[in-house]
């Protein structure tokens, strides 16, 4: 699979490599966050994902192991692209995707829901990602609310960025 590059594509790898998000360690707000997410939206998994030139690196998650992806197939490349929450409804059903390996392997992703990680104007430096393995729907309410957990998420990456720092 191809995926679409933004026209900051740069700005945001230097910055998302900048933050120190990217390193092994895992982070047990993130994945609070994650675990919250999963529960209110009744899904089971949900993911915390940041997009380096070449991988997807699931920073956090809950239903699946934290790790690493190559980038070609992740769904989060077209979630970057703007500050909206991008949404699959049936996988299945979308040309871009049906044929992913993610969703005719495991983790059979049918269902799919990315709210953008905004660190700055135009920077978005990954997503926070519903995942599930059956076609759902999912509420302009729905859109607004996963994005409250992402700017939680963001908050926390940039808490963390300032402790390394001090």
């Amino acid at each position: 699979m191809s995926f679409p590059i933004g026209p900051n594509e740069e700005e945001r790898l230097r910055i998302l490599l900048e933050t120190g998000a990217l390193d092994a360690k895992t982070d047990p707000a993130l994945d609070k966050i994650c675990e919250e997410a999963r529960l209110h939206f009744d899904i089971p998994i949900c993911t915390l994902t940041l997009l380096d030139k070449v991988k997807q690196r699931i920073k956090a998650a809950q239903g699946m192991e934290p790790g690493e992806t190559p980038r070609d197939v992740a769904f989060c490349n077209y979630t970057v692209l703007s500050d909206e929450v991008f949404v699959i409804n049936d996988t299945s059903a979308d040309d871009r995707f049906k044929d992913s390996p993610l969703v005719t392997g495991a983790p059979f992703i049918r269902f799919y829901a990315g709210a953008p990680l905004i660190f700055l104007k135009n920077i978005r430096l990954g997503a926070l990602c519903l995942i599930d393995t059956k076609p759902r729907s999912f509420s302009r309410g729905d859109k607004a609310e996963l994005q409250l957990y992402a700017d939680r998420a963001v908050r926390q990456i940039a808490t963390t960025e300032l402790e390394k720092r001090g």
